[in-house]
């Protein structure tokens, strides 16, 4: 699998794609901005999400905060040892700390989604 991720959604999530299935998960900028984890809560296999809905949450010392899905699909497979390893988000959001896979229902969103350029941008703007 690709260690950069092909597409970004505004709210931190990264999605690769692989045929018909996209691994999601959130940027190391996400990581870096909620700092110290402590949980994080992923959906079971099979679930079907929409663009933009949420899919879990993860927590912080500081916050709750929700999860969500870059494109639609079917949960295929989720990264049920990143519950109990949180560290890898800081080591490898864009490999390791993948979140789930989902069987793409609507190929055309991926394209709808930022290209890494764009996602920079996005995030410069957000810090100031």
């Amino acid at each position: 699998m690709s260690s950069q991720p092909s597409r970004f959604a505004k709210t931190h999530e990264w999605v690769t794609v692989d045929g018909d299935i996209a691994t999601v998960g959130i940027t190391e900028f996400a990581v870096k901005l909620l700092s110290d984890l402590v949980f994080v809560d992923l959906p079971k296999i099979g679930k079907t999400v929409a663009q933009g809905d949420s899919f879990g949450e993860i927590e912080s010392v500081k916050h709750v905060s929700d999860l969500y899905a870059p494109v639609s699909g079917t949960v295929t497979e989720v990264n049920k040892p990143l519950a109990d390893n949180l560290e890898w988000l800081q080591q490898d959001p864009h490999a390791k700390a993948w979140m789930i896979k989902l069987k793409i229902s609507n190929p055309a969103e991926v394209n709808a989604l930022l290209d890494a350029a764009a996602y920079a941008a996005h995030c410069e703007s957000e810090s100031h």
